[in-house]
């Protein structure tokens, strides 16, 4: 076994411990939206309402809630502009933009992958109407 996955391995038993920082993190950014906004700011700042726009079926409470998240833990910087009616504009933190390596990754290989995928579940339909 090579160096890495052992040490891979190792960082995967400490995550399944509920209390693990590693875990805590992961929870945070794995969820859907998280990914989808950090990829959506990956190309600049945005406005709450080109967000909204651009990702389509998050709902204004979510993409709240989420960018929220975001805030807290420094990938994304909202800035308020003292104007009327305020203008309030989202971007991403260096950490934001540190994210987006492994989140380009990740996209990359569910492209790649997406036909396998998308056959595995219909194989796997035509298995389970048959129970």
């Amino acid at each position: 076994m090579s160096h890495t996955a052992s040490g891979f391995l190792e960082k995967r038993k400490t995550a399944l411990d509920p209390h693990c920082v590693v875990r805590d993190v992961l929870n945070r950014v794995g969820d859907q939206w998280s990914l989808l906004v950090v990829t959506t700011l990956a190309d600049g700042t945005k406005r709450f309402s080109e967000l909204s726009r651009e990702i389509g079926d998050i709902s204004k409470q979510m993409l709240a809630r989420t960018l929220r998240q975001l805030e807290q833990d420094g990938f994304v910087r909202r800035t308020v502009f003292p104007e009327v009616p305020p203008r309030v504009e989202y971007a991403l933190t260096e950490l934001g933009h540190s994210f987006l390596l492994p989140v380009i990754g990740l996209v990359e290989w569910a492209d790649a992958h997406h036909g396998a995928i998308a056959a595995a579940r219909h194989d796997y339909e035509g298995r389970t109407q048959d129970r």
